[in-house]
């Protein structure tokens, strides 16, 4: 409207020469970015009859020209409008479906589970994703808090059945399972069992990594099963360390290629000691000249916050530094569990996280 004015004004206001009156088309043409369609052709019509009063005003104008341009911008703009606001229910859809699908997979946790404080981030790699094929849940068991973290093969939606499955079996199984291994063949078998719809020449296409780990009740330790992820990094008195496997699991889907031997690593887990888990997301996302960002280096340099770093304090300072590294331009779903061993084992009531 701003625009149609100033062109009006500047067509009445300087020789006929110059022949502002010419840009007024421009005015519907702007106006179907933003405007429904309606509006749009109203301001069409203004702008027609704004042209023919400066015609009258001003003979020998090339007034019926630059009106015909006028109708044929206009109709021109209606459509674009109309196609637009076609495209962004469309997105709107999307984004709906998107918040549902996180709500199953990645459903709220509490930041607490006793004496074990727990942040999470999630950033999906998909264009107005919520959710993509990284995903992980925590549990608090009769045999301790469990956690899952995974990687499926592939980023985005179509990522997302499968990053479903595992995490819907992983609550099922870690509440009926006393041992970590069998928490992974059931993994396994769903993993198996989602995957046996697709055509069978893509299996080696489609496996998934994961960590399963359970920190017992009142314990020092964590025990670890790493069926080919990323190992996590430990932060004790400022220094850290790569929980490695001392033999490998294998990656789901693949145990009957691989073999079925899984094996379970313990840790001390002191009090004050902070753990982060992460998929490879965040070791591969990459810097202007394709260099990876440095994970345990990172970590090494993060200053503690008030008395001891807190797990949310890193993870606000890890999506910082992942984009900025990246240049907000990310390659790779990413998820990050950052679990806090607290001195105190009272559970702070009241304090649900969603996912970031």
């Amino acid at each position: 409207m701003i625009l149609t004015v100033v062109i009006a004004g500047l067509a009445y206001a300087t020789p006929p020469e110059l022949a502002f009156s010419r840009l007024l088309p421009a005015a519907p043409a702007l106006a179907a970015a933003m405007w429904p369609v309606i509006p749009t052709v109203l301001l069409g019509t203004v702008c027609l009859l704004l042209m023919i009063g400066l015609g009258l005003a001003f003979p020998g104008l090339g007034t019926w020209w630059t009106a015909a341009g006028i109708v044929a911008v206009t109709v021109a703009a209606a459509y674009g409008s109309h196609v637009r606001l076609r495209r962004e229910q469309t997105l709107l859809q999307v984004r709906l479906v998107a918040d549902a699908a996180q709500q199953v997979v990645l459903s709220p946790m509490p930041r607490r589970f006793g004496g074990v404080e727990i942040e999470a981030l999630y950033l999906a790699a998909a264009a107005e994703a919520s959710i993509g094929g990284d995903f992980y849940e925590v549990v608090d068991t009769e045999y301790g808090v469990r956690l899952l973290i995974g990687d499926v093969r592939g980023k985005g939606l179509p990522a997302v059945g499968s990053a479903a499955a595992m995490v819907n079996s992983f609550r099922e199984a870690a509440y009926d399972e006393a041992d970590l291994v069998n928490i992974a063949r059931r993994l396994e078998a769903s993993s198996t069992r989602y995957n046996a719809a697709f055509a069978p020449e893509g299996l080696m296409e489609r496996f998934t990594t994961a960590l399963i780990a359970e920190i017992p009740h009142g314990g020092g330790s964590i025990g670890i099963l790493n069926c080919g992820h990323p190992p996590p990094l430990l932060l004790n008195r400022g220094e850290v360390r790569a929980l490695e496997p001392t033999a490998p699991s294998p990656l789901l889907n693949l145990a009957e290629l691989l073999g079925g031997h899984y094996n379970i690593d313990t840790f001390g887990f002191a009090p004050g000691d902070l753990l982060l888990l992460y998929t490879d997301g965040v070791a591969e996302a990459r810097d202007r000249d394709g260099e990876f960002f440095p994970v345990a280096d990172w970590l090494h340099r993060q200053p503690p916050g008030q008395g001891e770093l807190q797990p949310g304090e890193l993870l606000n300072a890890l999506h910082h530094d992942l984009l900025h590294h990246s240049r907000g331009r990310l390659d790779d779903d990413i998820a990050a569990l950052a679990v806090r061993r607290c001195a105190s084992p009272e559970p702070i009531d009241g304090q649900r996280d969603q996912p970031a």
